[in-house]
């Protein structure tokens, strides 16, 4: 069976990158990735790149060893792509995916079509870090290894309340916890705990929504004033959706960042039938069938109504 030793066989430089703001399952898969390489590899070149590592996931990488802020400048041996459903979506690591000697993906959105050369996608797995340990070795795995994916694993299923949960998942994290991760302590850092800003963030934000379609859609905005206005950051919007999501009556939860003029990252979250990751296809974006997202371009109105729009023909 092809794991991650055989993948990276051979390769003197090595590329391992997430996708445009990386979340806990990108930057611990990122992290994951690059430690169990540098054990197995120890002469080989490698580094790991994402656009920002957010403040919460910085203890992962605390000499500052893993995740460079510059990206190499030549081609590079290998290209590993970490939790990247489309190639546009790694950013600038963009342009080093196309000259690499090979690439590799490694992720589990059902909207990724198997852009690299060797493709791992489990569209059914919880997190790309709960893909990435079926292609690691057990006794390879350390305690900082574990940390990594375990964050990975519990940001993407919620601490195991989402759906994508399964029986592996469980087994998975369990295994992860006999290597001495402290999870109690991530599960309260990296999930349930807020910075000052973000409660005040959350609160503005939840205030300010509406209901829709009898209720059983919401639609909440971010935009760039809010962000100004207490001083936060792209990060600081993380766990928002799914407090909009758990409200009672929901069937599908909207939130809107305005990241330009007339222009909004949309993020979707469903509880019951609705197919989100249909709707972010359609309008060039990908994700799951009840976490998707993708950018739109319009006004407010007009991006809630075509949403929408979307979202009634599957009720129907």
């Amino acid at each position: 069976m092809t794991g991650l030793r055989e993948i990276a066989q051979g390769a003197k430089t090595i590329l391992i990158a997430g996708h445009l703001r990386p979340d806990g399952d990108c930057v611990g898969a990122a992290a994951a990735a690059y430690l169990y390489l540098k054990k197995i590899y120890p002469e080989a070149q490698i580094s790991a790149y994402v656009e920002k590592v957010p403040e919460v996931y910085r203890f992962l990488d605390p000499e500052h060893s893993i995740f460079v802020e510059k990206l190499p400048e030549g081609p590079v041996d290998l290209f590993l792509s970490l939790d990247s459903s489309t190639k546009d979506r790694l950013g600038e690591a963009e342009r080093l995916f196309d000259t690499a000697g090979r690439t590799a993906c490694i992720d589990h959105h059902v909207s990724n079509l198997g852009y690299a050369r060797e493709n791992f996608v489990e569209a059914g797995s919880s997190s790309a870090c709960e893909v990435l340990y079926e292609l690691m070795e057990e006794e390879l795995i350390d305690t900082r290894i574990a940390e990594a994916i375990y964050i990975g694993i519990i940001m993407d299923t919620g601490v195991f309340r989402y759906s994508n949960t399964s029986k592996k998942t469980m087994e998975i994290a369990g295994s992860l916890m006999e290597k001495g991760v402290p999870f109690w302590k991530y599960i309260d850092e990296c999930f349930y705990q807020r910075t000052y800003t973000q409660t005040q963030l959350l609160g503005r934000t939840l205030l300010t929504s509406m209901r829709l379609m009898d209720g059983r859609v919401i639609v909440a905005t971010v935009t760039r004033r809010m962000l100004e206005f207490y001083g936060a950051q792209t990060e600081d919007i993380e766990g928002i959706i799914d407090q909009l999501r758990v409200t009672k009556g929901v069937e599908v939860a909207l939130l809107l960042q305005e990241i330009d003029d007339q222009q909004y990252k949309v993020s979707m979250r469903s509880n019951t039938f609705v197919d989100v990751s249909k709707i972010a296809v359609y309008f060039g974006g990908g994700g799951h069938v009840k976490a998707a997202g993708c950018t739109m371009r319009g006004s407010l109105h007009d991006v809630v109504n075509n949403i929408t729009e979307h979202i009634e023909f599957q009720m129907e």
